[in-house]
């Protein structure tokens, strides 16, 4: 694993074809705006006492909280925001008795959170703020507090939150007179906020560009203490359960000789515990200096906890070539792997006992779960995964309160809902059904199939295949590629807002004259390690685009399917691998639609690389790496580029820069590419707004249409 790599996992997220007859389906009766009214559930949280779950429904983009109580768990709305404004919420908090509840309203928590300028994606005349709202769940109502981000709240009800990279304080009494503060000063960019257990001192991360350090604050009149600084970096602090010590993990600061950017490098890391009161630390446990040795890049990176009281220590790692959970004794021992197998955890909360974990993983008993989540339970202490869930849903995001798991349950027709179940995995039920609206066509929804083919250097490859049982006649088919590139396309709906969209755009498309398949590509994740972390990726090779052609070719020979008549589309990475595949093989791809993807590489190669070869002598392969990341892009491929493209980008994306789509216009017009713009003023990378969602994917829909030759639907 390089840190090219990691920055790239965060940076993200023509002739025209001849009109042919339409090879549509029996008729269907939805429209694409029915297919995309679904509400949406994110940001599960529970609080740590008292029984109560929180989460975020967002409903055609108006985002409102709910919260749920035990015993019967019955939904509250306690928020009332209307209109789709573009405005997020997200960092639901409990404090620790669970009897108050934050969120954050505004901004982009998206990979490149926090920023100074908060997105305005509703081209509001009035400068938006991100502000932090307090919930009186009694009451089912909430209230404005104060400008801020990222809030945490102590066992004292001392609120902390971030405010331009400092840590601020406010009360939260209504009617309090105190004004925020800055609870104090620190030259580093401020993260990561963790109270003592017992609400008195205060551990943070401390960036300081290429080192980190972990700071504990006590009082105004008390010299903040740094646990065993060095050249590295330190981050995730966790304070032990009786508040005398705190761990954390440590990597490699960014100093030394350039790293090479066109081969992947072990990054080892470590895991430290200090003593709350000296600050002296210690190692616990280090990876081995090897590639699967490095530090995990998947959910939660290292999800560190403490366990069993304070004797154990539990943390992911992906050394054993898949991410697993590890356990070991906090006096230091060897590691003992708890979640044996080929497959991948995902999300993990500690049971409140502290004596077993809850995680997601692509595995169980159903055929093809490797494309699916489902829910376990494995004590802390010995290798006995327990399954919760099963069948062919989906589920993810499980948070644990009192004797109750809350999660996301999805189905492959069905969209995303929160269900809870016992501790035991019994009375399994899902919440809210109702909010799904009574004319919502998930019936007519086709099941995706798994498919596996190969790529041309014998690769294995995983995807889903949209295609239904009563399509006639000879159907064009769509590539779909998803972004991050860290991602997994499942046999259902996604857990991430994002790819819920994508999901949906392709069951409209399978309905209406078209057989599509989703690719998973290597560079994503759910298939081991060496899938994760392929040689010669991206701007070191392209690799994965291998794997895209292997699936058009599959498709290609799917009984049914015109082979003349393939498109592709994708945003974020997957317009990037969209663009290439038109630049590089407009014989196989006949149209694209590219949502904000990247055309040039080396455009950012001095961003992502892991020095600034302006400012020093040595240049590694810096040189050789800037002509390979040119070749790894479209524009270089601009003289074999033919088939027609649609451009989607709103111009204040902060993970690719508009000048992607900017720089690759003037040469598609300069070659005679045939092409089409859409630039959706204000809106980000993932676009706040759901009219800007509808407007891009009714406008994907279309040209696909208009260019694989499917008549438009009629419908209602």
């Amino acid at each position: 694993m390089s840190r090219l790599q990691a920055f790239v996992s965060v940076f993200f997220l023509a002739a025209g074809c001849a009109s042919l007859p339409n090879a549509h389906a029996a008729a269907t009766s939805f429209t694409l705006e029915q297919a995309l009214s679904y509400p949406f559930p994110q940001g599960l949280t529970a609080a740590p006492e008292g029984d109560r779950i929180a989460w975020i429904v967002n409903r055609s983009g108006a985002r409102n909280v709910w919260i749920a109580q035990a015993p019967k768990f019955a939904p509250r709305q306690v928020t009332r925001f209307a209109g789709d404004d573009g405005q997020e919420i997200t960092q639901l908090t409990f404090s620790p008795d669970g009897k108050m509840l934050l969120f954050v309203r505004g901004g982009d928590h998206d990979a490149n959170w926090p920023v100074k300028n908060p997105p305005d994606a509703a081209s509001s005349p009035l400068e938006p703020k991100v502000m932090l709202w307090v919930v009186d769940q009694d009451a089912g109502s909430a209230r404005e507090l104060v400008e801020g981000d990222a809030p945490a709240i102590s066992a004292t009800g001392e609120l902390a939150y971030l405010k331009d990279d400092q840590v601020w304080t406010a009360p939260l009494a209504a009617a309090a007179k105190d004004k925020p503060q800055r609870l104090f000063f620190d030259r580093g960019k401020d993260a990561d906020l963790r109270w003592s257990p017992d609400g008195k001192r205060l551990a943070f991360v401390s960036n300081r560009d290429d080192h980190a350090f972990i700071g504990v604050f006590t009082n105004a009149t008390t010299p903040i203490q740094f646990l065993a600084p060095s050249t590295g970096i330190d981050g995730s602090p966790r304070w032990s359960p009786d508040g005398k010590r705190i761990a954390f993990t440590r990597q490699g600061g960014k100093g030394g000789a350039p790293q090479p950017i066109l081969a992947l490098t072990p990054q080892p890391w470590s895991i430290w515990i200090a003593d709350a009161g000296s600050g002296q630390a210690h190692a616990v446990w280090k990876s081995p200096d090897t590639l699967v040795g490095s530090y995990p890049q998947t959910q939660g990176e290292a999800n560190l906890h403490w366990a069993d009281g304070a004797s154990r220590l539990i943390f992911l790692s992906t050394v054993d070539g898949w991410p697993h959970l590890y356990s070991i004794g906090s006096d230091g021992d060897a590691p003992l792997l708890l979640t044996p197998g080929e497959f991948m955890v995902e999300d993990v909360v500690m049971a409140p006992d502290r004596r077993s974990l809850i995680y997601s993983a692509n595995t169980g008993t159903t055929k093809d779960d490797d494309d699916r989540r489902h829910l376990f339970r494995v004590p802390v202490d010995r290798a006995q995964p327990h399954a919760l869930t099963a069948g062919t849903d989906i589920h993810t995001s499980p948070v644990a309160t009192g004797n109750t798991i809350a999660y996301i349950d999805a189905g492959a027709q069905r969209p995303p809902l929160v269900a809870v179940m016992a501790a035991s995995g019994a009375q399994q039920r899902v919440l809210q059904a109702e909010s799904i609206p009574q004319d919502y066509p998930s019936a007519q929804f086709v099941i995706p199939q798994a498919v596996s083919f190969k790529a041309a250097d014998g690769t294995p490859v995983h995807g889903q295949l949209f295609r239904r049982a009563d399509a006639r006649g000879n159907q064009p088919g769509v590539i779909f590629v998803h972004g991050g590139p860290p991602r997994q396309m499942l046999l259902g709906w996604h857990y991430m807002d994002y790819y819920s969209n994508s999901y949906a755009v392709n069951q409209y498309l399978a309905a209406h004259g078209f057989t599509v398949l989703s690719v998973n590509y290597r560079l994503g994740i759910g298939y081991g390690f060496a899938f994760h972390n392929p040689p010669h990726w991206g701007p070191t090779g392209a690799s994965e685009y291998q794997d895209v052609v292997a699936g058009a070719k599959f498709l290609q020979q799917v009984q049914g399917v015109d082979p003349a008549r393939i498109g592709i589309w994708g945003g974020s990475y997957g317009g990037y691998l969209t663009a290439l595949a038109l630049a590089r093989n407009s014989d196989i791809f006949k149209a694209g639609v590219d949502l904000h993807g990247i055309h040039d590489w080396s455009r950012i190669m001095d961003d992502i690389a892991t020095f600034n070869p302006l400012t020093r002598y040595e240049q590694g392969d810096y040189k050789e790496a800037m002509k390979v990341a040119w070749e790894s892009s479209p524009d270089a491929d601009m003289d074999k580029w033919q088939s027609p493209v649609l451009l989607i980008q709103g111009d204040d994306d902060r993970n690719v820069h508009f000048f992607q789509t900017a720089d690759v216009v003037p040469r598609l017009r300069e070659h005679g590419v045939p092409f089409e713009e859409m630039v959706i003023p204000d809106e980000i990378h993932g676009f706040l707004r759901h009219a800007a969602w509808r407007k891009a994917d009714a406008a994907t829909v279309d040209f696909l249409q208009r260019k694989l030759g499917v008549a438009p639907h009629a419908g209602p």
